[in-house]
């Protein structure tokens, strides 16, 4: 009989541990840390964006995994403060976009990080090349340098007296270096004088804008958390020194500025979601080629044309994907 017992609680023990061990591997979910490069105000839609596509891939946040978000606003220091925040926590995935991408390279190069816009990762050293990144960061290029060419002409074409271009410029921004570059070389075209007005900090915006009336045609502002973050003041001062504006994103023209064109956003944040996706199924950045945009905006807000007194080129209205009257 005793026997009987010892056997009973050897082949209990047995099969108990296996079931207590499956449980607690069962309850524990996968973190994901987005690392926000703005505020909810300028990234929020984006983000939300982000996550109903993970949802619908299988991702609810709070029942399968869980998703820490951390606002940046464009500022430098937190957002590298945030990225170690991140590491210490050893979290599986750091989605973020912009600056945040360079620091959570810095911050770690085993954890996988998801950028969901971001500049050229194979001239800054993220990447050994597109097809295959080789490390631990993937994601979507937005082709800073490109763009910035085709938003000069496309201002061109839409006003055509154009002759002097100032460009407000975060020292700190990611894809600086390309996006000048491409500036450079079509003002340079277009006989068009360009005029660099840098800042680093909301601090720096005011001063700037102060520089601007009298001594510019318009306005081409490179778009990113920091300007995003304070587009409300960006186009408030252009507004009352009647200065025509260009930019990246829709939502300055949704906000009252005049021009934009770029990729869509949303549609990149989803896409991010993807990649996320396949990582928490088991899959390496290393793999894991960086795609391109697929949709780009041209947004005209006629309103803010009324206001400046300007009037857009037909050519330009015919093409734009959305006006606004």
């Amino acid at each position: 009989m005793k026997r009987r017992q010892l056997l009973t609680l050897l082949v209990g023990a047995a099969t108990a541990r296996p079931i207590r061990s499956f449980a607690q591997q069962s309850v524990k979910r996968p973190v994901l840390g987005f690392l926000v490069a703005g505020s909810q105000a300028s990234h929020g839609a984006w983000v939300t964006t982000f996550a109903q596509r993970l949802s619908e891939l299988g991702w609810a946040d709070g029942r399968n995994v869980r998703i820490e978000y951390k606002w940046a606003a464009g500022d430098v220091q937190k957002t590298e403060e945030f990225a170690g925040d991140f590491v210490r926590q050893k979290v599986d995935v750091i989605v973020t976009s912009a600056y945040g991408v360079v620091a959570a390279k810095q911050a770690t190069s085993t954890i996988p990080i998801v950028f969901a816009a971001y500049g050229d990762a194979v001239a800054n050293g993220f990447a050994a090349s597109l097809s295959r990144p080789g490390g631990n960061v993937t994601g979507l290029s937005i082709q800073p340098g490109e763009l910035s060419s085709k938003r000069l002409e496309l201002l061109r074409e839409a006003i055509p007296s154009v002759r002097r271009l100032a460009a407000l410029v975060n020292i700190n921004y990611a894809g600086l270096k390309q996006e000048l570059a491409g500036m450079r070389v079509a003002s340079a075209r277009m006989n068009i004088e360009l005029n660099v007005i840098e800042i680093a900090t909301a601090n720096d915006i005011e001063p700037a804008m102060a520089k601007l009336s009298g001594h510019t045609d318009a306005l081409y502002v490179y778009s990113e958390p920091l300007t995003n973050a304070n587009k409300s003041q960006i186009i408030a001062a252009t507004a009352s020194a009647k200065i025509p504006t260009i930019f990246a994103f829709r939502e300055f023209v949704d906000a009252g500025g005049l021009l934009s064109y770029g990729p869509n956003f949303s549609d990149l944040f989803s896409r991010a979601a993807e990649y996320t996706d396949k990582i928490l199924r088991g899959a390496t950045p290393a793999d894991m080629p960086i795609q391109q945009p697929v949709k780009f905006d041209l947004i005209i807000n006629l309103r803010a044309a009324k206001s400046l007194g300007v009037s857009i080129s037909d050519s330009v209205l015919m093409r734009a994907d959305e006006v606004l009257e």
